[in-house]
């Protein structure tokens, strides 16, 4: 017989209790699935009541956003944009700033509107000047569109913007205009409201150089100070200001020195601020600290620096340099331990050591009649751009700024009264090169400025064999930038044209070109025979580059 049923006859009850408590256990477990099944339909009813009402309130969230609450309108970002003023002539001067905190630099310019319009005649007198004078306005980088104008000056002058002010005025900076007769204007950048004002104290037959100055604070007001040279018949005089007020700090002072073409405000590496200046083959300096002392009859608690007092002459002060021929620009360029001293003379170019000024290297040129501008020909290591002579004998040479070695030239005829070169540093550690030159070649007999149209070259250091033609123009350009407008992204040249005689009014011009567009539509100016790539794949290839800022 099986096990199971052979226990099953011997011990009869046993196998009927087991039976008998199987049955009761499981009889035990129904009652309890009957009494749990309500508590477990209520759970289930809450935890769909739950999921629903988020699903709602979802739902409500995304509609609000998207139907109730405006989105904020995107930015019209215009690649060209162009504002035109008639009967108008304008002055040397752009800037760009953030004026309205859209993240698109605004562009900063001067100009006067000789029509008789009303409403030009009354703002001018309303500030206290004769109609016409010249305003300063603020334009949208974006589109445009004018953020706002004032009346600043009766007739132009120089420009310095981004001037602290103290943290006490409740203003962050200021642009301090300085006019032709030497009145002094502190407008806010982002309202273009006036912060003070002064009158000129210059004497008669004065002639205010470019440019203006800022040096530290003198006057302990928490604001840096202007320093203001003048050329008064034979001699070269200094005016210290408040950053803060306008006001004059001290009286007039003599810089005993003649005639001068350029100066330079330069900080050694003591940390003691000098003004140097040409002085024919010589170069003269003095401290900031002994200008304001004289001027002043008061201490100051800026520096002197000891080996600069020792290379001064103590009855002329005249550094210890002699060059070959006259010095015409003087440049701060970056150096190993600090700044260097760049010196541009009619027969050679000179870097200075920063602080002995012993020459790192010379770099013989026949005429450089233009301050040079720095840029980045190789990665991460600074070039110098020198334009040598002028009309057409010009070049376009580009200097290791370290060692002197030239790293790239190109023969570009150029007129006179060309504007400015420019740099613009891109995403490769480079920088984009920007010339302006002659539509074509021309005649040794064609150099005036009428005589042919200026055309823009952009040159990039991984192209050395290609020049773009970006433009021609053919209105006089009084100021010309580049520019980035927006970071990484949206770099655009910016044009003032206007006419070269101030005393003849005519239409003044302020335009704005995305480079991007510029190079689509460029011309391909090719250096030397041949090449591996195409002229639209050239564009395409510089067209991808990316800017960034200077910093």
């Amino acid at each position: 017989m099986d096990s199971k049923d052979l226990e099953a006859e011997i011990h009869p009850l046993k196998n009927e209790d087991g039976k008998l408590q199987e049955s009761l256990g499981n009889q035990l477990k129904k009652e309890d699935n009957v009494k749990s099944t309500p508590l477990q339909s209520r759970l289930s009813r809450c935890r769909t009541v739950a999921f629903f009402l988020s699903l709602f309130i979802c739902l409500l969230v995304v509609f609000v956003i998207s139907f109730i609450i405006p989105c904020p309108d995107r930015l019209a970002l215009q690649g060209m944009w162009r504002i035109n003023y008639n009967m108008a002539v304008t002055y040397d001067f752009l800037a760009t700033k953030d004026i309205n905190k859209d993240k698109v630099q605004d562009v900063l310019f001067l100009y006067k509107n000789t029509n008789s319009s009303n409403d030009f005649n009354e703002s001018c007198t309303l500030e206290g000047f004769s109609s016409p004078c010249s305003f300063v306005a603020a334009v949208s980088g974006a589109n445009g569109s004018t953020l706002w104008e004032r009346p600043a000056a009766q007739d132009g002058g120089l420009v310095l913007c981004d001037v602290a002010q103290p943290r006490d005025s409740g203003e962050s900076s200021a642009c301090i205009l300085m006019d032709r007769a030497g009145s002094l204007i502190a407008v806010n950048v982002f309202t273009g409201e006036t912060l003070w004002s002064q009158p000129s104290s210059f004497r008669r037959n004065s002639s205010i150089l470019s440019p203006l100055l800022q040096v530290p604070d003198l006057d302990a007001d928490g604001a840096p100070d202007l320093l203001v040279l003048t050329q008064e018949e034979e001699e070269v005089s200094s005016y210290l200001y408040s950053g803060s007020t306008g006001h004059q700090i001290g009286h007039q002072g003599s810089l005993s020195v003649g005639k001068t073409s350029d100066f330079l405000l330069y900080v050694t590496r003591a940390g003691a601020h000098y003004i140097l200046l040409p002085c024919a083959s010589s170069i003269c300096g003095h401290s900031v600290k002994d200008i304001y002392e004289k001027v002043t009859g008061r201490d100051s608690s800026l520096r002197r620096d000891p080996s600069w007092e020792n290379m001064l002459n103590a009855t002329n002060p005249r550094l210890l340099l002699h060059s070959s021929g006259a010095i015409n620009h003087l440049m701060n360029v970056p150096g190993k331990g600090g700044e260097d001293l760049l010196v541009v003379g009619s027969e050679a170019c000179v870097l200075l050591d920063g602080q002995e000024l012993a020459p790192r290297w010379t770099f013989s040129v026949a005429q450089v009649f233009r301050k040079p501008i720095l840029g980045r020909y190789k990665p991460d290591t600074m070039a110098v751009v020198i334009e040598n002579g002028t009309g057409i004998d010009r070049q376009i040479l580009l200097l290791d700024l370290s060692t002197g070695a030239l790293l790239w030239s190109q023969a570009l005829p150029g007129l006179p009264g060309d504007p400015q070169s420019a740099s613009l540093p891109t995403a490769d550690h480079r920088s984009a090169f920007f010339f302006w030159g002659l539509h074509e070649l021309v005649g040794a007999n064609q150099t005036e400025p009428g005589d042919s149209q200026r055309s823009l070259y952009m040159f990039h250091p991984t192209q050395p064999s290609v020049l773009l033609e970006l433009a021609n123009v053919s209105a006089n350009v009084v100021a010309f930038q580049v520019a980035l407008f927006e970071p990484g992204r949206h770099a655009a040249c910016i044009l003032l044209t206007g006419p070269a005689n101030p005393d003849a009014p005519g239409l003044v011009s302020v335009a704005k070109h995305k480079v991007q567009d510029l190079i689509l539509s460029s011309r391909v100016v090719r250096l030397t025979e041949g090449g591996p790539d195409s002229d639209q794949a050239t564009r395409d290839r510089l067209s991808r580059l990316r800017y960034q800022s200077e910093t």
